[in-house]
């Protein structure tokens, strides 16, 4: 499964952006979409993720800013960011993971997102 994220930039704080996710799924059924982001010389963190089932979970320093959704005719998935802060610069990364028809995770190639104060 490849995946093509963009829509990364720069951004004053207090404004927004949005990332999209491209998966090029083929025969795979995707379970989960996750967003992680990675500040250089931090480990990589959950940001936010959906289920197959519509579902989601977001970290605890960006829920009521940021909405993951999908659109499933056009296997895109999308991080809605609002309300940024320098303190979200960071890569951003969407990651899919399934188990139809077998066991798969795949990652995208990073996105930037800086905010400037």
């Amino acid at each position: 499964v490849q995946l093509q994220a963009s829509g990364g930039g720069l951004v004053q704080a207090g404004g927004s952006l949005r990332l999209s996710c491209v998966a090029s799924l083929g025969i795979y059924r995707l379970n989960v979409m996750n967003w992680y982001r990675q500040i250089p010389g931090n480990q990589r963190e959950l940001v936010a993720s959906i289920a197959d089932d519509g579902s989601t979970n977001y970290a605890n320093a960006v829920k009521g800013r940021f909405t993951v959704f999908r659109d499933r005719a056009k296997n895109t998935g999308y991080l809605q960011m609002n309300s940024l802060k320098p303190e979200d610069t960071a890569v951003y990364y969407c990651h899919v993971a399934g188990t139809e028809p077998r066991d798969f995770s795949s990652w995208g190639q990073g996105t930037q997102v800086t905010v400037s104060s």
